[in-house]
């Protein structure tokens, strides 16, 4: 199979002439496009949410995937590398017209792949290295790491509501219904409750030991 990918990201631009330009690629070098996967998105949406990560699925050995330009296959290096590693090892060929690149299964590909491969590794490492540095850096600024102030604010203001909580279980009102009069989401008084039960319980075995 061949196909014809367009991607445009707003629907001011116009497929047309990505279009016109791959036909005549592909006229030139004897191609047929036997399907056009054309959509209106932007890179940034995550791949597996755009038609080109479900053609990535779905192709197979000697098929050809032709576009424009590279930069219409994604917006980042690391996520152009990632496509054309996962054509390359499913064998198949990515053609960009402008660029000129034609990347199959022959050495020169293979070069690439493993160059593709390496450069991909060593930028996970950078943005890795980019990271520890940032928080050792706010670390060493006194700034506090770790839960958001919100969850400790959320997490006092149970506390102080605990005998409201409990009367209104035994009244039979539901956790939803306490939720909402207490200001907080269904699933943090769950685990309050959770963990009180554990407190108690715990509190419980240590005095009957006493």
């Amino acid at each position: 199979m061949i196909y014809g990918y367009i991607r445009v990201s707003t629907h001011k631009q116009s497929y047309d002439a990505m279009e016109r330009e791959i036909a005549e690629y592909a006229k030139t070098h004897n191609f047929k496009i036997d399907k056009w996967i054309e959509e209106t998105i932007s890179s940034r949406k995550a791949l597996k949410n755009r038609k080109l990560g479900i053609l990535l699925e779905q192709l197979k050995n000697n098929d050809i995937l032709i576009a424009t330009e590279i930069s219409r296959l994604g917006r980042s290096l690391l996520e152009v590398m990632a496509i054309l590693q996962t054509c390359l090892s499913k064998n198949c060929q990515v053609i960009t017209i402008k660029e000129n690149y034609h990347l199959g299964n022959d050495i020169q590909s293979q070069v690439l792949a493993f160059a593709f491969g390496l450069s991909a590794q060593i930028e996970r490492n950078l943005i890795s290295q980019r990271t520890k540095s940032s928080l050792e850096n706010l670390k060493a600024k006194g700034k506090k790491l770790g839960r958001p102030y919100g969850a400790e604010t959320k997490k006092l203001k149970l506390s102080k509501n605990i005998k409201k909580i409990r009367q209104l279980l035994n009244e039979g009102t539901s956790k939803n219904q306490i939720a909402r009069i207490i200001g907080v989401q269904r699933i943090t008084l769950h685990r309050f409750l959770c963990r009180m039960q554990w407190f108690n319980e715990k509190t419980s075995a240590l005095n009957k030991k006493k």
